[in-house]
């Protein structure tokens, strides 16, 4: 089974489509979300791609780099995944403090 992924990279306010459609070549995934985006509007595009999930995702990955660092301690993979779950578990308990 083949999976096609894609991109949720916003372009720029003043980006112009580099493909048309009287072009040969597939179309482009950047011409396709700007077309998308004058359709909708970037406000409705970027609910409807999840493009919020993903910057929630890269803001918790900062957080954690952040307070913990950017390494891990253990050597053997089961081992780092334990580390990783008690470092989200800390994590969350710290966010969740009043």
């Amino acid at each position: 089974m083949r999976v096609r992924l894609k991109a949720a990279i916003p372009p720029r306010r003043g980006a112009r489509i580099w493909q048309h459609g009287n072009s040969n070549n597939p179309p482009l995934a950047r011409d396709e979300n700007l077309r998308r985006i004058r359709h909708i509007g970037r406000k409705r595009w970027k609910r409807e791609c999840g493009y919020h999930r993903r910057s929630l995702a890269e803001t918790a990955i900062y957080r954690v780099k952040t307070i913990f660092g950017d390494r891990l301690r253990s050597r053997a993979f089961d081992s780092q995944g334990a580390e990783l779950l008690i470092r989200c578990s800390a994590l969350n308990r710290m966010t969740h403090l009043r």
